[in-house]
């Protein structure tokens, strides 16, 4: 059985990210009281990867240092709608390969993607985390489900803040755009607020 997951961006043979994809895989180890953990560089680089272009290296593993890769091409998905979903108790704290969980609240959602509320406060996407736009700056979610290495980056580059987003407050920011170890913070690649279908005063957000 593998549990936990990462995906990694590789372009042109070139892998990014791989620091803070470590970092994770390290922690991950380090929490559950395992000693070592996997080497993500030397791993890559026994695929041989000589295509250029972009892919996902998908790396399943588990604590017994099994692992499982897949170099898998990739596309910048293009998401026709939004819908906040509430789910006050679900928990993705580590990147867990068992994605049930959300695909049962996007098959309940009306919409292709969904916004994951919690306690009244913004998150995540299913896949992604997500920044919203005010004025010419860029704010993440301090309420995120998984703090993603794309997240971290753009942080620690103070290109984005952190701020506490909500269901009241929401409708102060004018966009929005998904980040994620592939979908990297692109300016081309933003949504309006109102690609969200049950913003708060439209209609009830879904309550699952």
């Amino acid at each position: 059985m593998f549990q936990f997951i990462e995906s990694i961006k590789v372009e042109d043979q070139e892998v990014f990210l791989l620091d803070l994809h470590q970092k994770r895989v390290n922690e991950t180890f380090a929490h559950f009281g395992k000693e070592g953990s996997i080497d993500l560089s030397k791993l890559f680089k026994s695929l041989n990867h000589d295509e250029d272009g972009l892919f996902k290296l998908r790396i399943a593993y588990d604590l017994d240092k099994k692992v499982r890769t897949q170099m898998i091409p990739y596309a910048i998905p293009e998401i026709l709608d939004f819908q906040l979903v509430e789910n006050n108790t679900f928990d993705y704290s580590f990147k867990f390969e068992d994605r049930k969980e959300l695909e049962k609240m996007k098959m309940k959602s009306k919409a292709e993607e969904i916004i994951i509320v919690k306690n009244n406060h913004i998150t995540d996407t299913s896949f992604s985390n997500i920044l919203f736009m005010k004025g010419k700056e860029w704010f993440t979610p301090s309420t995120y489900l998984l703090n993603g290495v794309q997240r971290q980056h753009l942080l620690k580059k103070k290109k984005i803040k952190e701020t506490e987003i909500t269901l009241q407050n929401i409708k102060e920011f004018s966009h929005f755009q998904l980040i994620n170890a592939l979908n990297d913070f692109d300016d081309m690649f933003i949504y309006p607020i109102a690609r969200i279908n049950n913003l708060p005063g439209n209609e009830e957000y879904l309550d699952l």
